[in-house]
Formats: structure tokens, sequence, C-alpha cells
């Protein structure tokens, strides 16, 4: 399993996020962020204090937080999609 080793807020609920491979992207979570621990992360103060804790997950003060499994997927799959055939 691949680790973030780190993680930038961009505007519009977008994640700048770094594999410990090297593999690197942007994520949007605007269809993400509903229910009670990803409401708050529709504010923006609140949303930039993302971090990524000691397991290699991004997480937030409020114990919200994303697998990176399926953060590596999402930007290995818009690879695919964006790469020529």
């Amino acid at each position: 399993m691949q680790r973030v080793v780190s993680v930038h807020p961009r505007e519009d609920c977008h994640l700048e996020v770094v594999f410990d491979d090297g593999t690197a992207g942007v994520v949007s979570l605007e269809d993400r962020l509903f229910g009670p621990m990803f409401e708050p992360l529709k504010d923006p103060a609140f949303f930039r204090q993302v971090f990524v804790d000691e397991f290699g997950a991004v997480c937030w003060p409020n114990g919200a937080d994303l697998a990176p499994d399926a953060l590596y997927q999402q930007l290995q799959a818009s690879a695919e999609v964006g790469s020529p055939q």
C-alpha cells in the first residue's frame, strides 16, 4: 500500500497529494463532502487544516480521513484516462 507523504489544500475542495513512490496529482473531493464527518470540510478554513497522519492517510482535526489506497487509485485512473493510446 502506498502512503501519502504530503498534502496541500487547493481551491474548491481539491487536494494536491504526493505518494511515497513519487506519484502525485490533484484530487477533487467536491462530490465526497457529505455526512457528519465530511460536512465541516465544506468550510474553506477547516478544509485547509488537512494533514498526513503517521499511517500516510489524509486527515482533518475532526477525525475525517481519506484512505491512501483510494486516493492512489483515483490518481492512477485519471492518469490512464489522460494518457494517449
